[in-house]
């Protein structure tokens, strides 16, 4: 298949804590807010103010004491141990743990780590003025107040596109990428893959040239447009804003002459996730989320829903653009595939764009715009105000001067999203893929106009969606973090006890598996229900691949919610060993 763009235990030297505690038990800094980290200050004398086995050794016993996991995350430059979590906790279960080491006498003080923001004021970029898709109340995306909580710093997301064209709005948070167009002639550029992901440009020539029905066109410089959206360098007093301003960009090429094929995207979605591909460098800086504002009609293959499962497992979003089509979303491909999240456009007055695929596959809208309305000629550009500005080039076949242009299409609509992902990943990097689609669709507001066909939840909020992700822990309601051995060989089961839930569990269970493990080809992982139906999530799959930490959906309708569910793991062969580390169910 052919697809095209769619748009227009060391110990360590270390000052000690003080001796006196910052305040009395009762008036000691309780936490308000969702907790992921606790800084703790020992007393000079302790062994865990000199040795971080100690203080591990410490973490982990009191977490257990508060049914919890708490482990040893690293000396500050205080002295003090920063003890992880193991995610965001909600204020009362972060209070618990605390507890703990309040009444250790070999503990000076522990408070949570809090997090500070900058207050976000309104861009100086010259052209923000114009980016309506981010601030307008009628259709705009509310991003500027989801600033003063994040801007996407510590995240990477991969645009899997046309490549990079040289831009000074994108130089500052743009990273090392990968041009994974196999073929010579169609990369432009002398030879096959290589660590350059220049954009070369992707014009034809002549008509026909792509196949019948290929029109004579320019350069696109899409992967460009696209990475201006997500994460354009901003107050810098030029040009536009990126959405995840604080974020950092990869592009990953794929897309050159006439397309790109689905095996180089398949590539390209595995290394940029932090997958391995024959013939090519690990990626140093995988990403997180992946933007793909590509596609072509067909239903999705196995070819790409597998690359996708294996991203979405090693913890990277996956977003994808719907398609331009005017025509239901589910006869195309990627936009068809499982485990994304799948984008429409919407217009400045709210409605879909007239171009936007639809249908019950859609799982949210966001600004696409449009460069002319429906009743105008078809490649006229006559309402540019009301499209998407972002970062180009002057070229019409190779590389020209830099500029800003406005398109319109799913292609736009999509990195609004990423963006969108990106920020609330940064917020709090204990959400999953799953957390973080279900986040993007329980916050969006109505179109202020209409979508005929379905637009998903409606339009994405950043705002509320970060806020959302910031003042709830995602935390899931039934859990269980006893470690249990798998040996070689062997069954293992973990149980959870369910109560306080009426009625039968929902069609769409989320099983969350974290299992450290090498070679996870030798595991089959069941879900086990409480009259003892069996659910396989995992079957043997995975190969040489280490540890499953994945979200599974499971279709429970038929079983009764309340009662004792199960994991269980059983290790097929040996050599290779591990532990359940955790796992969780909500409901």
């Amino acid at each position: 298949m052919s697809v095209t763009l769619l748009a227009g235990t060391a110990t360590a030297s270390v000052a000690v804590a003080s001796e006196t505690p910052a305040a009395a038990p009762a008036t000691a800094l309780a936490p308000t807010a969702p907790v992921e980290n606790l800084i703790v200050g020992y007393k000079s004398s302790a062994s865990e103010a000199s040795s971080n086995s100690a203080a591990a050794d410490d973490a982990t016993a009191k977490g257990k004491k508060a049914g919890k996991k708490a482990k040893f995350d690293r000396r500050l430059g205080t002295g003090a141990a920063l003890v992880n979590l193991g995610g965001t906790v909600a204020p009362a279960e972060a209070a618990d743990v605390m507890a703990q080491f309040r009444a250790d006498p070999d503990v000076a003080y522990v408070e949570p780590d809090t997090r500070a923001y900058a207050t976000a004021v309104t861009p100086n970029d010259t052209e923000y003025a114009k980016q309506w898709d981010l601030f307008e109340s009628t259709a705009g995306m509310n991003v500027p107040a989801a600033w003063d909580k994040t801007t996407g710093s510590g995240v990477t997301v991969a645009v899997i596109d046309t490549g990079y064209v040289a831009h000074s709005d994108l130089a500052p948070n743009t990273v090392a990428g990968y041009d994974f167009i196999s073929t010579a002639s169609y990369a432009r550029d002398g030879g096959g893959r290589d660590s350059n992901p220049a954009d070369e440009g992707d014009w034809n020539a002549t008509d026909g040239e792509c196949g019948v029905g290929s029109k004579a066109s320019n350069s696109s410089w899409h992967g460009t447009h696209v990475a201006g959206t997500i994460a354009a360098a901003t107050n810098n007093s030029k040009g536009v804003a990126g959405i995840a301003y604080g974020a950092k960009v990869q592009h990953v090429r794929v897309l050159g002459k006439c397309g790109g094929s689905t095996s180089d995207i398949v590539d390209a979605i595995t290394w940029a996730s932090g997958g391995s591909v024959a013939g090519v460098p690990a990626n140093a800086t995988p990403a997180k989320v992946i933007n793909m504002s590509l596609g072509g009609p067909g239903a999705c293959g196995t070819s790409y829903q597998n690359a996708i499962n294996a991203a979405v497992a090693r913890g990277t979003t996956v977003v994808v653009a719907a398609g331009n089509s005017n025509a239901d979303a589910a006869g195309y491909s990627p936009a068809s595939c499982n485990n994304v999240v799948n984008v429409a456009a919407s217009n400045r007055a709210g409605d879909r764009s007239y171009y936007s695929n639809y249908g019950s596959i859609i799982d949210i809208a966001a600004p696409g715009g449009e460069t002319r309305r429906a009743t105008d000629t078809p490649g006229t550009v006559t309402t540019p105000e009301n499209a998407i500005l972002s970062t180009l080039n002057a070229g019409t076949t190779t590389p020209g001067a830099e500029i800003y242009k406005p398109y319109q299409g799913t292609s736009m609509a999509a990195p609004h999203v990423a963006g969108l992902a990106a920020l609330l990943k940064s917020a709090n990097s204990a959400l999953t893929p799953a957390q973080i689609e279900t986040a993007i669709k329980n916050n969006a507001r109505p179109l202020a106009g209409t979508c005929t066909g379905g637009c998903g939840a409606g339009l994405a909020d950043a705002a509320a969606t970060v806020a959302a992700v910031t003042s709830t822990p995602p935390a899931p309601a039934f859990e269980n973090i006893t470690d249990f051995t798998i040996g070689d060989n062997t069954t293992v089961e973990s149980p959870i006890t369910v109560t306080g839930k009426t009625g039968n569990a929902p069609a769409a269970l989320k099983v969350g598996v974290n299992i450290l493990h090498t070679y996870i080809g030798d595991l089959k992982v069941d879900l086990i229900a409480p009259d003892g139906s069996v659910y396989t999530l995992h079957n043997r799959s995975g190969g040489s691949t280490d540890n499953i930490n994945q979200v599974y959906t499971v279709n429970a309708s038929s079983e009764v919610a309340n009662g004792t569910w199960k994991l269980r793991v059983n290790d097929n062969a040996g050599g290779d060993t591990g532990k359940i580390d955790s796992w969780n169910l909500t409901f």
